[in-house]
């Protein structure tokens, strides 16, 4: 899969890795930190979570303008990542005073956003400007699925992270992590706690500390603040991954050096920069401007994973799992599974029969790895909501070599979908995805009537319904989003491959944002409800976009 690409590819890649990697911890968290923490309802949840989303996706724009016209890419990838730091660590400290800590969370989430814009777009203009040598540029798509797998390895492991240190955190205070605890509490302190809520919140202190149930206010005060602060070190594993990405960005730093340039530099790669007409430039910024505003609607849905997706896991899907569905809330088995997966692809694409012995040799030891490791967990595993977004950056590990493998056929055969085609293909995909949702919610609570009976909802169904949305938008995701960033590395005229490369995140940003308004949708509609509006904006924008897509594919020929 890597076979004839350049040597700068890998450490991009990787440097970005570890970056996703604590952003992807800190998002799994996030929003059960700011209603452990501060007790804000779903609505002031969403809104911070969506203007969050949205300013961290639109600074690549400022960053991409930044880079262009003053630093260039590296000098102002380095300082984003700087920046990045800071904020993280910010984020990181744990404090008892509300009011100094909501200022804190509001100055960490500034600078993260800033690091980012600068980090983000930029760090994909290199990778692109790689593949501007002839001799790779027929690999521009591969490359960037292979760039895309990376982040979500760093993805993979991020909610199982936040997982281990919240179960470890409260577990040193001989405090297990109960969802419903948080809010309960925060409706007991406030005094607005229904009867049945109240019985709840007693049983479930009980379960807690002996004795606790008699003392609410001292163990709500407790639960809160211990919580909270293993939140705080979850966010804390970012400082340390953005050390290893500063890292690897700096030692390998010959690889992709060549690649350092814009339309104020040298071309090192193939000595020009490409001249256009100006209606050829416009007519592809237009091209990609079209592409941006089918995508919003892609990535509004996709980042309900961090939100709705999130409360659905929390309040309506069962908090234990047992039989072999345990397999899947696992990190050990689930890495000996894409160990195996990858043991046996090196098998049998490798012309090598010492390669063949050995890979088959650890897909032999991985398998037998998986079956100890299944055999050894609990006969109930308990669950964490954070802990399913684990599933979709795993499906994206296993599923890129067969997308990879797929497209890279398609091309020889000259019947390759172009990106806005593929773009497409994917918009109706996660309308799927979402209808799975739809189904699994039929006669369930809707969120206004559970919190009216206590918070605490008598339906719970099987989590194999989130997995399979997950899995759904997963095939979603490898149809839309690496083919996308292709796409506007491609055809985004040399002058403004950063800012275009921000419009991209722009429209990601723009998305993020609308985020909330499906999140304070959630309080007002039954469940299914608001997994269909998601469908229809997926419908109506494959629609719009197979509308236009000859005039794209002759833009962009």
């Amino acid at each position: 899969m890597l076979k004839d690409h350049p040597k700068g590819l890998i450490p991009l890649a990787l440097a970005n890795t570890g970056e996703r990697f604590g952003f992807y911890t800190m998002l799994a968290i996030f929003v059960l930190y700011l209603q452990a923490k501060f007790g804000f309802d779903k609505g002031t949840t969403s809104t911070i979570y969506g203007v969050f989303m949205g300013a961290v996706y639109f600074m690549p724009l400022i960053g991409g303008f930044v880079a262009d016209k003053w630093f260039g890419y590296g000098k102002t990838i380095l300082v984003g990542i700087i920046i990045m730091f800071f904020g993280y660590l910010l984020l990181a400290i744990p404090n008892n005073n509300l009011h100094f800590s909501l200022i804190a969370m509001i100055g960490a989430l500034t600078l993260i956003t800033i690091g980012t814009g600068l980090f983000k777009g930029n760090l994909q203009v290199l990778v692109g400007n790689l593949y501007d040598d002839p001799q790779y540029s027929s690999k521009r798509d591969v490359a960037f699925s292979i760039f895309y797998m990376c982040i979500n390895i760093g993805a993979f492991f991020a909610p199982s992270t936040a997982e281990w240190i919240t179960n470890f955190s409260l577990q040193n205070h001989q405090l297990t992590y109960q969802a419903q605890i948080p809010a309960l509490a925060h409706q007991f302190l406030s005094g607005n706690i229904t009867p049945s809520g109240l019985q709840d919140l007693k049983n479930l202190a009980e379960a807690q500390l002996i004795g606790a149930s008699n003392h609410l206010v001292d163990f709500s005060h407790l639960y809160i603040q211990r919580l909270s602060d293993a939140y705080n070190y979850g966010f804390a594993v970012a400082c340390f991954s953005l050390i290893l990405s500063i890292a690897i960005f700096l030692v390998f730093k010959k690889t992709y050096k060549h690649a350092d340039y814009n339309a104020n530099q040298p071309n090192t790669i193939n000595n020009h920069i490409e001249e256009l007409t100006p209606k050829q430039t416009k007519d592809r910024i237009m091209a990609l401007l079209l592409v941006f505003a089918v995508v919003i609607f892609f990535w509004m849905s996709f980042q309900q994973n961090g939100l709705t997706m999130t409360f659905f896991a929390r309040d309506y899907t069962v908090s234990s799992v047992s039989g072999f569905t345990r397999i899947g809330f696992s990190l050990t088995s689930l890495t000996l599974i894409i160990v195996l997966f990858y043991s046996i692809l090196n098998a049998v694409q490798s012309k090598n029969g010492r390669t063949r012995i050995i890979s088959s040799v650890m897909g032999l030891g991985a398998l037998a790895g998986t079956i100890f490791v299944y055999k050894a967990l609990p006969a109930e595993m308990h669950l964490t909501p954070q802990i399913f977004q684990q599933f979709n950056p795993f499906f994206i590990i296993i599923l890129t070599p067969i997308f990879v493998t797929l497209f890279s056929t398609l091309n020889k055969r000259g019947k390759e979908p172009s990106s806005p085609r593929k773009i497409s293909i994917g918009m109706v995909i996660a309308a799927i995805g979402f209808t799975i949702l739809v189904i699994g919610s039929f006669g369930l609570m809707s969120p206004a009537q559970l919190q009216a009976s206590g918070g605490v909802s008598q339906t719970l169904v099987s989590p194999d319904w989130l997995i399979g949305t997950y899995l759904t938008l997963t095939f979603a995701e490898l149809f839309l989003s690496p083919m996308g960033i292709s796409f506007v590395s491609r055809v985004a005229p040399p002058k403004y491959k950063g800012l275009m490369m921000g419009g991209w995140f722009v429209a990601t940003a723009v998305g993020n944002a609308l985020t909330a308004v499906i999140g304070n949708l959630w309080s007002t509609l039954p469940v299914w409800v608001v997994w269909s509006i998601l469908v229809a904006c997926c419908v109506i924008s494959a629609l719009f976009m197979f509308s236009i897509l000859k005039k794209l594919e002759m833009v962009t020929q």
